[in-house]
């Protein structure tokens, strides 16, 4: 498949474990090609900053309580910083753009190290895989995709998902 598109790759992602073993540690280096690459795929064309935080279940946990007010753990936790509709995002990447950094501030993503691997063992697949998957889905929140309310955003974000996978299973071998 060839898309005449920019691909942009000076985007300031920052990745970090806190108060997780090392046996439970995830792929940092896959985590920002995740990044990358779903952010080309939905053709973000400027610069965006971006911070992940790999936690336990107990501190996700406290997170998902004190911020959406449910009190269990989760695999995954996105925080946009701002309001995106895709595809349509650059209209307003352009007014988002912090203009001492010239970078768009997407937001956070909050992952639990725990649940990735429970997750990966209960569909039979790879860490790495199921890290990849959940990276995919966050980052597609920050840009704007939504799954909670219609049918139709549902299968917009999941169709997305599955696209992004394809692409990048093709690229990194160990996601397949």
């Amino acid at each position: 498949m060839t898309h005449s598109r920019r691909t942009v790759t000076k985007h300031r992602i920052y990745a970090r474990h806190k108060g997780v073993p090392l046996e439970a540690r995830l792929n940092i280096p896959l985590i920002k090609r995740c990044i990358i690459d779903t952010l080309n795929s939905e053709r973000v064309d400027l610069p965006c900053e971006l911070s992940v935080l790999i936690i336990d279940d107990i501190n996700i946990r406290k997170i998902n309580r004190d911020y959406r007010g449910t009190d269990k753990a989760t695999d995954v936790l996105s925080f946009p910083m701002q309001e995106f509709s895709p595809p349509g995002w650059t209209a307003t990447g352009v007014d988002a753009t912090d203009q001492e950094t010239g970078y768009v501030m997407l937001g956070d993503i909050i992952l639990s190290a725990e649940r990735v691997i429970e997750q990966a063992y209960e569909y039979a697949q790879t860490k790495d895989r199921e890290t990849a998957y959940l990276i995919v889905h966050s980052v597609l929140h920050l840009l704007g995709y939504d799954h909670a309310d219609e049918a139709d955003d549902k299968k917009k974000m999941r169709s997305r998902e599955k696209e992004i996978m394809r692409e990048l299973s093709e690229r990194i071998k160990t996601l397949l």
